[in-house]
């Protein structure tokens, strides 16, 4: 408890750190309000009890409502949230690939990223123009006419929200780049996170009634079931944290003698080096059938992909986590820039030429470990069908697991791994007794 006090007391010294912090919980704190403000032209006394509460107590929609917090549930004028930010960014980083013009823009660094982001923004409001929509067609079939003040499907209120809609989204994706810049952590990832975090009182809550009530088990249960969770969760920060090294050995010249020694250090590869981003790109696709039957899960398209806890929704959705998971880390870890890196300096794997090869090798290596790294990735993305088959409520299951966890567990440790290196760079001891925080190498 005394180390905890001093760190807290420490990062609270550090005037910098202090202002990211607070400039952080500011605009999460306005985000956290925005979610409660409910579209004009819509009572908000007709929300209680709706259809559309209803519709999103479970399912898709469900999490859908938790990823933004349950402004999706409150008719928002932040319903849509981040969501379509970030499947313009998975579209746009697939262009990158096949299309020669964004390559380009990936090689031409500061610049380049300037007019990918505005290529971005272009094509977020693309697909917020047939999501808002959407959602205000599934507003009208969910509430009653008297919820509707201007009247339900009049040209007026479709119009009108669905600019506050467009521009709520923008909003936020804004609030997510300014906390990127000036505060702490990935914005878009903090607000993700936060719209969990606001949600998990609500389903323990109801996990709580199921077990003393209808499902049965009582105490007992409840405790086995928080066990579970904390294995579970255990185990996804070991995932995330995983590394394998590789011995990479440096020429050393020493002056006098003329000889040659070596100094042997490492190159920390990560199992799952895409993070949770594969889990949340995977999520963005399974949604877009929705789009396309208008936010209803009972019919087509929305029958098969809308049931959470059905196979052939998990069966897709783990292959997506699988295929996102080499796509990521393919962008994300240039192996021939680590091994010009290497030559550059020096440095050389034992056994294995500089240059080429070692590039080759490094890609080989990062296949391999990926694999296993990809499958375990999936496995906790649908953890929560087998907490469901256990009795677990359906809102407090999604916490077993999926999205919802790794997010928890990957913002968390990125969050608090930025914190202690602004305290390591001021001389200050680190989030743990070590220094440093564990998974992290010099």
């Amino acid at each position: 408890m005394k180390k905890l006090i001093d760190t807290i007391r420490n990062i609270f010294k550090i005037e910098e750190l202090r202002n990211r912090i607070l400039y952080t919980l500011g605009l999460l704190l306005i985000y956290r309000l925005g979610s409660f403000v409910v579209l004009p032209g819509i009572n908000p006394e007709a929300l209680s009890g709706s259809g559309l509460q209803k519709q999103t107590a479970d399912g898709i929609l469900g999490l859908l409502d938790i990823f933004s917090g349950g402004a999706f549930s409150n008719a928002s004028i932040f319903a849509l949230g981040i969501m379509p930010y970030i499947s313009a960014s998975i579209v746009i980083q697939l262009l990158g690939i096949a299309i020669p013009y964004f390559q380009k823009l990936q090689k031409e660094g500061e610049s380049g990223r300037r007019k990918i982001n505005q290529w971005t923004r272009y094509l977020t409001i693309g697909i917020l123009l047939i999501q808002a929509p959407a959602y205000l067609a599934n507003l009208n079939y969910q509430l009653l006419p008297s919820a509707f003040v201007l009247g339900a499907g009049s040209f007026l209120f479709t119009f009108s929200a669905t600019m506050v809609l467009i521009a709520g989204t923008m909003f936020v994706m804004w609030l997510g780049e300014k906390i990127t810049d000036k505060g702490i952590g990935n914005g878009v990832s903090l607000i993700i996170m936060i719209g969990i975090i606001a949600r998990l009182p609500h389903a323990f809550l109801a996990e709580m009634n199921a077990r003393f009530t209808t499902a049965g088990g009582g105490f007992v249960m409840l405790i086995v079931e928080l066990v579970l969770l904390f294995l579970v969760f255990a185990g996804t920060i070991a995932l995330v944290q995983a590394v394998r090294k590789i011995p990479v050995q440096y020429a050393k010249r020493i002056v006098g003698n003329k000889q040659y020694g070596g100094v042997r250090q490492y190159i920390p590869l990560k199992i799952n080096a895409a993070g949770v981003m594969p889990i949340i790109f995977a999520q963005a696709i399974m949604m877009l059938p929705l789009i396309f039957t208008k936010f209803e899960a009972t019919q087509g398209l929305g029958a098969v992909f809308g049931n959470i806890y059905g196979f052939w929704y998990n069966l897709v959705f783990g292959l997506l986590v699988m295929a996102f998971t080499y796509f990521y880390t393919a962008i994300t870890v240039n192996t021939n820039q680590m091994a010009d890196d290497m030559k550059r300096n020096g440095g050389f794997i034992p056994g294995i030429k500089p240059g080429k090869q070692t590039a080759s090798y490094l890609d080989t290596i990062m296949t391999r470990i990926t694999l296993p790294g990809s499958i375990c990735l999936a496995i906790v993305a649908i953890l929560p069908v087998f907490a469901r088959m256990i009795g677990v409520d359906g809102q407090f299951a999604l916490f077993y697991g999926g999205t919802s966890l790794l997010i928890l567990v990957g913002v968390v440790l990125d969050t608090l791994q930025q914190i202690e290196s602004h305290l390591l760079l001021r001389h200050y001891d680190g989030l743990m007794k070590s220094g440093r925080m564990k998974g992290r190498l010099n």
